[in-house]
């Protein structure tokens, strides 16, 4: 059995023959892979839906965050505009109305 090569844009191992292209059922990426392409280190974050996330998306809380050092918490359904990704356990940063700069997991948000 022939090993296909993982998606280069997920990482996903289960990846599948697509005519001439391979595909990705994950993420839904097709590429040629006799085509040479350069390996981008790209940041994938996926929202609590399996969604992927870029910089500048609008995400909404899927429940309430509470806050340390405040007493009151973030509330599921608060909006937040203009995330910026990086590459740590908190990957979602971000301003909150009322709150300041906060940094999120993306498994307690989801896409807009």
């Amino acid at each position: 059995m022939n090993e296909l090569a993982p998606c280069p844009a997920c990482k996903s191992t289960f990846t599948y023959e697509l005519n001439q292209l391979l595909a990705c059922p994950e993420c839904g990426h097709e590429w040629d892979p006799a085509a040479s392409q350069e390996i981008s280190d790209t940041l994938i974050v996926k929202d609590s839906n399996g969604n992927l996330l870029q910089n500048g998306d609008t995400v909404v809380t899927i429940k309430n965050l509470p806050v340390r050092g405040i007493a009151q918490s973030i509330k599921a359904g608060t909006k937040v505009k203009n995330i910026r990704l990086v590459d740590s356990d908190h990957n979602i940063d971000c301003k909150i109305d009322g709150f300041g700069a906060m940094a999120l997991k993306s498994e307690f948000v989801k896409k807009v």
